[in-house]
């Protein structure tokens, strides 16, 4: 294994996994993020590239994201890392960010004063058309009813059906919550997706009510929601991986890890017929790989990850002539599955990233997305096949019958994680079980959250753990 000649006394870590959790562990670890070196790093990842969901590439000579496009920027931090890796100057907020609900055989616009879908502003959401009469009618039974029982944690879905009917959920939660997660509003975790959301229901009788006392209580906030990066999100990883090497770390890509095991002096990780030695392991693959590297050392907690189920989804990509276009306002649209269209959203990229429209400013790139939770089937269309059909929805929700001069499909199996009732005990149990064996993390969207952020934090924590065992087996100098 390769060793830096720079500080040779410190400890060898072995991180597998090249996506942004496993590069942002590997930047903790070797100091490439500005903080303190603790260990020599490899980094191993089976894929051709590194970066994971993030993805940045070209269509027609035009920068594009294949993959995640934006990050939330009311957490630090994937602000701060992209700051470390020298891309704090390309930070760029959306040009726009107001999106439309495609549904009701219309584009609506989609209504403020909503917590992920659930209205307090019952005026706006009115106006918006979303929601039938007959929809309005119910969700004003709310402040009426009893307090609804939701213990330590319930679906979305389920709960905010109960108190203000299925419309919201059907119109609102859904392509909100899918937006994110891929997944299905009754299938998802109220205190693993949103939290703020469970205290609400926990302490209130009203849901509209105390959405809206909860929303009163925030702050002014005038920084931006989301973040961008000029040229694409893809950079980051590139960016971060630059740092990594810099710093010493070894990064090999084609490089699938065939078996994990626990040794007297560390660990021995299997990549073909070659053993890696490492004193520590950070383990940032998706849940299913890691059950399989642990099947041996940690059966219980392998079987456990065996059962995090994940999402597939698919992107297709299109740039059109301007002007061959009509006018396209807003950021792009959500589409409710209730609805039974297609694509469950479109984002008007060269609207919302001011980047991307002075790059190409005589095309418009746009992006459709397909696929859910256990609807995925679409996914082994072919390609023109994929492209035809969100060609079709968007003439009938935009009015688009240009033809795209270039496009690409880009399938992304078991890409999300998806998140149930009772998720985060059983992150919990796996936590537990894993600490049980020195030396080990893990890290990534599995855990606690499938945000960028939410994955920079889970690669901090597995570096901070591996870096707490190490000063305990003495293998750290202090």
């Amino acid at each position: 294994m390769h060793t830096s000649t720079s500080a040779p006394s410190l400890p060898q870590v072995l991180v597998v996994g090249g996506g942004i959790a496993g590069l942002a562990a590997a930047a903790r670890l070797s100091g490439a993020d500005g903080s303190t070196p603790t260990a020599r790093v490899t980094l191993v990842e089976a894929g051709p590239r590194l970066g994971g969901k993030l993805y940045a590439s070209e269509l027609e000579g035009i920068p594009v994201d294949l993959g995640a496009e934006s990050f939330l920027a009311r957490r630090p931090e994937a602000l701060a890392l992209a700051r470390a890796v020298g891309l704090g100057g390309a930070l760029q907020p959306p040009a726009t960010a107001k999106a439309a609900i495609w549904t009701r055989g219309g584009l609506r616009p989609m209504p403020g004063g909503h917590l992920m879908g659930v209205p307090w502003d019952l005026d706006a959401l009115a106006a918006s058309g979303v929601v039938s009469a007959e929809g309005l009618a119910r969700i004003a039974e709310d402040r009426t009813m009893p307090a609804t029982e939701v213990g330590d944690d319930v679906s979305v879905g389920d709960y905010v059906a109960a108190r203000l009917g299925p419309e919201v959920v059907d119109r609102l939660v859904e392509p909100l919550l899918g937006g994110v997660y891929a997944g299905h509003a009754h299938n998802i975790s109220m205190r693993a997706a949103v939290p703020q959301l469970l205290a609400v229901a926990q302490r209130s009788g009203s849901l509209v009510e105390g959405v809206r006392e909860l929303l009163a209580a925030v702050p002014a906030n005038p920084a931006p929601v989301f973040n961008g990066i000029d040229g694409g999100i893809g950079r980051l990883p590139v960016a971060v991986a630059a740092a990594c090497r810099a710093a010493g770390a070894e990064l090999r890509t084609g490089t699938p890890v065939r078996a994990l095991r626990r040794t007297p002096d560390g660990w021995r990780c299997l990549v073909g017929d070659e053993e890696l030695a490492a004193d520590a392991v950070v383990l940032a693959v998706p849940a299913p790989a890691a059950a399989a590297l642990l099947a041996a050392s940690s059966p219980t907690a392998a079987a456990e990850l065996a059962e995090v189920e994940y999402a597939s989804m698919a992107l297709v990509t299109l740039a059109f002539r301007r002007s061959e276009l009509g006018e396209l306002n807003g950021s792009g649209f959500l589409v409710p599955p209730v609805d039974g269209r297609n694509v469950k959203a479109s984002t008007f990229s060269s609207n919302k990233w001011r980047w991307l429209a002075e790059a190409a400013p005589d095309s418009f790139v746009l992006r459709t997305s397909v696929g859910r939770h256990r609807e995925d089937q679409d996914l082994d269309l072919d390609d023109a096949d994929l492209v035809a059909r969100s060609l079709g929805d968007l003439r009938a929700a935009a009015g688009i019958t240009a033809v795209p001069f270039a496009g690409t499909v880009t399938r992304w199996r078991g890409g999300l994680p998806q998140y149930p009732v009772g998720h985060l005990d059983r992150v919990a149990r796996i936590e537990k079980l894993v600490a049980e064996l020195p030396g080990l993390a893990l890290c990534g969207a599995a855990f606690q959250g499938v945000g960028i952020p939410a994955c920079i934090a889970s690669a901090w924590r597995a570096a901070d753990l591996v870096q707490g065992a190490l000063r305990t087996e003495g293998t750290m100098n202090a």
